[in-house]
């Protein structure tokens, strides 16, 4: 959602940056709806809700970001059931 009236269009991904380093995510989301369990799951999810494959593969690149940031941020590896283990402990 945008604000003002003088916006024509629909918002768009920015173009910024090296294209490379924007690449370079797009390229691991291809592998990981595949290979990743939580990944695949929210591909499929946006594909049945009508979105585009390639808007589903943007959301997967930034879900890996955001997994990999909090991996560094935390110190901690990667677990693939974590949500799973979470709940189950409480």
């Amino acid at each position: 959602m945008t604000s003002g009236t003088g916006v024509k269009g629909k918002a768009r991904i920015c173009k910024t940056g090296t294209g490379g380093i924007r690449k370079l995510p797009y390229l691991c989301a291809l592998s990981a709806k595949r290979c990743n369990r939580a990944c695949r799951e929210l591909y499929e999810r946006l594909l049945k809700q009508g979105k585009k494959k390639k808007l589903a593969l943007i959301a997967v690149a930034n879900k890996l970001i955001k997994q990999a940031f909090s991996m560094i941020t935390n110190n901690c590896d990667y677990v693939d059931d974590y949500c799973v283990k979470k709940y189950i402990a409480c």
